[in-house]
C-alpha cells in the first residue's frame, strides 16, 4: 500500500482531519480524490462535490474517482458534524442529520469501494471515530452514538474483507484544533484538555499520521482495531 501513486479517497477533505489527512497523503505522492459538501480540498486533490447522505452522489464520486485516477485503494472515511442537541431536545431532523451524516454516510461510501478492493485483494479503509463513542459526550449522544456505530461497522468489515487481504480500522480522536473543538466553547475546551493526562488539545496533523501509518505496508497486520488519538484521556476506551 505504501509508494508514490496509490489512490487514496478522503471523505470531509476540505476541513479539520479530513484536510490534514489529505495533504498528509499528497506529500506521500499518492493520488488523492476529496469528497466534500461544503468547503473545498487544498490544491492538488481531485475535488469531488458530493452529499454523502445520497447514494446516487456517493456513487457519482466514486465513478469519477475511477475514471480519472483508478480504483480506490485507501479510503479515509472523515466526512461528520457535530453534536447538535441533548437527546431530550433533539428532533427528528436532528436524528436523521447526524446519524445519516456520520455513520450511514460512512457506510454508503465503504460499500461502494469495497467490492474493488475485494477484487483486487487488498485495500485499506479507515474511518475517524471518536474517544467520545466509549467515554460519552454530555449533549452529544446522537454523536456519540453516530461514532460508536463506525466502530461495530469497521470490526464487521475487517472480518468480511480479511480474507481478501483488505484492513479496516478506526481512528478515535479526542479533543483536536479544528472548528468542531472551537465551536465548544472555552469553558468546555478547558474541560476537556484538562481532562486528558497530557493537558493539551492535538493537531489534525497528529491524526493524520496515525492514518498514514494505518495505511502503510507496515500496519498490513494491523485490523479491527481503534487507535485513539487522545492526550490519554480515554485510556484504550
Amino acid at each position: 500500500m505504501s509508494g508514490d501513486g496509490r489512490v487514496v479517497l478522503v471523505t470531509g477533505a476540505g476541513r479539520g482531519i479530513g484536510r490534514a489527512v489529505a495533504q498528509r497523503f499528497l506529500a506521500d505522492g499518492a493520488q488523492v480524490a476529496g469528497m466534500y459538501r461544503t468547503h473545498p480540498p487544498p490544491s492538488g486533490v481531485l475535488a469531488l462535490r458530493a452529499d454523502q447522505r445520497s447514494t446516487a452522489e456517493v456513487d457519482a464520486a466514486v465513478d469519477h474517482v475511477e475514471s480519472e485516477l483508478g480504483a480506490v485503494e485507501v479510503l479515509v472515511a472523515a466526512a461528520g458534524i457535530g453534536p447538535i442537541n441533548m437527546l431530550m431536545r433533539a428532533s427528528d431532523d436532528d436524528v436523521d442529520e447526524v446519524i445519516d451524516t456520520n455513520l450511514v454516510g460512512a457506510i454508503r461510501v465503504a460499500r461502494r469501494v469495497a467490492g474493488p478492493m475485494a477484487r483486487a485483494r487488498r485495500g485499506r479503509m479507515i474511518f475517524i471515530g471518536s474517544i467520545s463513542s466509549g467515554w460519552g459526550a454530555s449533549g452529544g449522544s446522537l454523536y456519540a452514538a453516530s461514532k460508536a456505530g463506525l466502530t461495530g461497522l469497521a470490526r464487521s468489515l475487517a472480518r468480511e474483507l480479511g480474507p481478501r487481504g483488505v484492513t479496516v480500522n478506526v481512528v478515535a480522536p479526542g479533543a483536536i484544533r479544528t472548528d468542531m473543538l472551537d465551536a465548544a466553547g472555552s469553558r468546555l475546551q478547558a474541560e476537556e484538555i484538562a481532562r486528558a493526562p497530557l493537558r493539551r488539545a492535538g493537531t489534525p496533523g497528529e491524526v493524520a499520521a496515525v492514518v498514514d501509518f494505518l495505511a502503510s505496508d507496515e500496519a498490513g497486520y494491523v485490523t479491527g482495531a481503534v487507535l485513539p488519538v487522545d492526550g490519554g484521556l480515554g485510556m484504550g476506551l
